[in-house]
């Protein structure tokens, strides 16, 4: 593999809030080899000098849903695997053209996807992944309407349903152990009611507590931890008081919930551009229209809840959480978040803290020896303008992942 050496690049990784004073960083194997001045390179090293521009680590998406190629999600579980898998890979190689080198899927990628893209002819970002989530009946990945009776799959689950059906403390068991057997890194349950299914208001909090419990307890027994869908302030502390870890969404999250939430070590995922396009564009690409009407219980709060956990020391990793067309909105959440809230936190979502919730740290996220060679170019300083990291890639010209350069300059 060719080796790398960025000069004079001035770094941004959410550590600061400004960048960093101007240093070299060798790349070598697929891992930054050194960072500093005088960095000893080997003579056949290729260069790029960043001179004028910010070199930052691979930006890190904590919650996308890569086979949700459509936004109606009953239609996109109809899809034949083989069509949601191709689909589901042009999807992941736009993501990592915004500069999204890691992703992580919160529901229907699979052990599956993560083999098959190992074979994908073009490149896609790192995928950490939770299999199927899991539900209840009438949950947040139960697509059936409230008159349909027909039984849901427990053993092939087709994968654009995004997730499974289960009930009961012993079938939630049964599921977590088979996503973990499958590949899955984590476990993702529906803790509350959610905009893109039929039969759940958003206040519903679906699993009972012992069912949670379960889930919690068979995370924990495999070495990891369970993150929730989750809205409403009662949802998110129950879920905190059962021990689950990842807070997605948290919209309607109040200021002790949010201490609380804090203090147990929990990291909250907000996803607010998702609401702002599923009201915006949602009918038009195919959203139900009794989803279209329960978006603005959630996305008018959206705001307001940033605040509220970023006052209460509420660690927030990075977030877009968008269907079918509107995955190209991926890069809005950096001028939603930064409306309200400083351009450092911004960045260490997408950083520093989702390095941590996927643990991480060390690997992504971050410009250090030893780190893969996630790395990104930007045109001026993201930490003066945001939306230099918006839209789909404009001002990114080097996009690097493990060492081998998917855009910009190559040898």
């Amino acid at each position: 593999m060719t080796v790398t050496l960025f000069k004079n690049a001035a770094i941004v990784d959410g550590t600061a809030d400004r960048p960093l004073d101007p240093v070299d960083v060798l790349v070598a194997d697929g891992l930054i080899q050194s960072v500093g001045t005088n960095v000893k390179t080997p003579s056949d090293a290729r260069v790029i000098d960043v001179s004028g521009k910010t070199l930052m680590p691979g930006l890190i998406d904590a919650h996308v849903h890569v086979v949700a190629v459509e936004a109606d999600l009953k239609l996109n579980a109809r899809l034949p695997d083989a069509v949601v898998i191709v689909r589901s890979i042009n999807l992941m190689n736009e993501m990592l053209l915004r500069g999204f080198t890691t992703v992580r899927d919160l529901g229907g990628a699979t052990g599956v996807v993560r083999e098959a893209v190992r074979y994908s002819p073009i490149p896609v970002p790192r995928l950490n992944l939770p299999g199927n989530a899991i539900s209840q009946s009438g949950g947040h990945t139960d697509q059936r309407g409230p008159f349909d009776v027909t039984p849901m799959p427990s053993t092939y689950i087709p994968l654009g349903s995004l997730g499974r059906v289960v009930d009961g403390v012993a079938d939630v068991r049964r599921a977590c152990r088979e996503e973990i057997k499958g590949g899955a890194d984590f476990i993702k349950i529906m803790a509350n009611g959610g905009v893109s299914s039929p039969t759940d208001p958003i206040h519903f909090l679906g699993f009972a507590r012992e069912e949670i419990l379960a889930a919690v307890e068979e995370a924990d027994n495999a070495g990891t931890y369970v993150a929730a869908h989750l809205y409403t302030d009662k949802g998110i502390r129950r879920a905190v008081e059962l021990g689950v870890h990842s807070l997605e969404h948290c919209n309607l999250i109040e200021a002790e919930t949010a201490r609380f939430a804090a203090e147990r070590g929990c990291i909250a995922v907000p996803t607010l551009i998702t609401y702002d396009k599923l009201s915006s564009e949602g009918a038009s690409v195919g959203l139900p229209p009794a989803s279209v009407a329960k978006v603005d219980d959630v996305r008018l709060k959206g705001l307001e809840s940033l605040r509220i956990m970023y006052e209460a020391g509420l660690p927030m990793a990075y977030g877009s959480d968008l269907l079918g067309a509107m995955h190209r909105h991926q890069s809005g959440e950096f001028a939603l978040r930064g409306s309200v809230l400083p351009a450092q936190a911004v960045i260490d979502s997408t950083t520093r803290i989702a390095a941590r919730l996927l643990r991480m740290e060390g690997k992504i996220g971050c410009v250090q020896p030893g780190a893969f060679g996630d790395l990104i170019v930007v045109h001026g300083n993201p930490l003066a303008d945001l939306s230099l990291l918006a839209g789909q890639g404009e001002h990114i010209p080097i996009i690097m992942k493990g060492g081998a350069v998917i855009k910009g300059q190559r040898a």
